[in-house]
């Protein structure tokens, strides 16, 4: 033992000895970022409950159809407007669907509509903002010229308007969803982005001759990384709000086509007769939103340096 070894207080480690050269070793190892995350986000247990309610949402859309005696489609006619019982189990309506083979088709949709409008939404902003970030001039003019003058546009009419001459075509309420949605997100990633544009790395990268647009997606995109991941999470519950508020005023899904808004729309009328026809579509709507709304508080304590919700990892 060394004289420095020797002259270490016993009283700063207890009963226990100074740890060794090793022990030093593997506590300086570096800690991957996303292991940093993942520590963070599993010590958050809301967000984990969030997650796992999520994950059976999406067994039960998935697996559902092989428990399913009718089609969504098909009637019975001997059961209209029955109760849950052992052939229907969340009952039927007023013509004879089962309501349960409904559910699963209205989540599947939900969960479609959700997933493709916070995906398409998520990458539209996070190009245009960086990219008008980026390289200024006229670029970033037109950019926030469009960005403002639709976030000034009554969008719900807008979206009202063309959702209803869409048929209730899911793929058309999508993209519409998607046009309405994306610049909110774009006008964050701009002001993150014109920081990011001044960092060393970044004129290295231009003074390498590196084309602007693989500067874009390669080096700015990937540092706002976090922000993405939380936006493209909050835009599932913002995508399923939407898409259930429109089919709930009927401007979204129609039969034969169904899907969680417009269940619930179709039994908020029938709810003091069948009120199953409600509670049913309602209780896994608020499972969907609420669980995703953990799931995304939860990202964003673990991706935030200065939250200590996550925990110390």
């Amino acid at each position: 033992m060394s004289i420095a070894d020797q002259l270490i207080d016993p009283l700063e480690h207890g009963d226990n000895p100074p740890p060794s050269e090793p022990e030093l070793r593997a506590g300086r190892k570096r800690m991957s970022k996303w292991e940093l995350y993942s520590r963070r986000f599993a010590r958050n247990r809301p967000a984990l409950a969030g997650l796992a309610i999520f994950a059976l949402l999406v067994v039960f859309a998935v697996v559902g159809p092989l428990f399913q005696k009718y089609d969504h489609i098909e009637l019975d006619f001997l059961a209209l407007s029955d109760p849950p019982n052992a052939d229907h189990w969340f009952g039927t309506n007023n013509a004879g669907n089962d309501l349960y083979a409904m559910v699963v088709v209205g989540l599947q949709r939900s969960l479609m509509i959700a997933v493709v409008v916070s995906t398409g939404s998520t990458i539209i902003s996070a190009v245009v903002g960086a990219a008008a970030a980026y390289f200024g001039g006229w670029i970033e003019k037109v950019s926030l010229f469009v960005i403002h003058f639709l976030m000034l546009t009554p969008t719900f009419l807008l979206l009202s308007m063309i959702s209803n001459d869409s048929g209730g075509d899911w793929r058309v309420i999508a993209l519409v969803l998607i046009f309405v949605s994306w610049f909110f997100a774009a006008r964050t990633i701009w002001t993150l982005s014109l920081s990011l544009r001044e960092r060393e790395y970044i004129h290295a990268a231009r003074y390498m001759g590196v084309p602007g647009i693989t500067i874009v997606l390669r080096h700015m995109l990937p540092n706002i990384g976090s922000l993405l991941v939380i936006n493209f999470t909050l835009g599932v519950v913002n995508a399923v709000v939407a898409e259930t508020g429109l089919s709930f005023i009927g401007f979204g899904v129609k039969l034969p086509d169904v899907s969680l808004g417009s269940l619930i729309g179709i039994g908020a009328s029938t709810v003091s007769s069948a009120p199953w026809l409600f509670y049913f579509p309602a209780a896994v709507l608020t499972l969907l939103t609420v669980s995703m709304a953990l799931v995304a508080d939860g990202l964003r304590d673990a991706l935030d340096p200065t939250s200590a919700a996550g925990g110390r990892a």
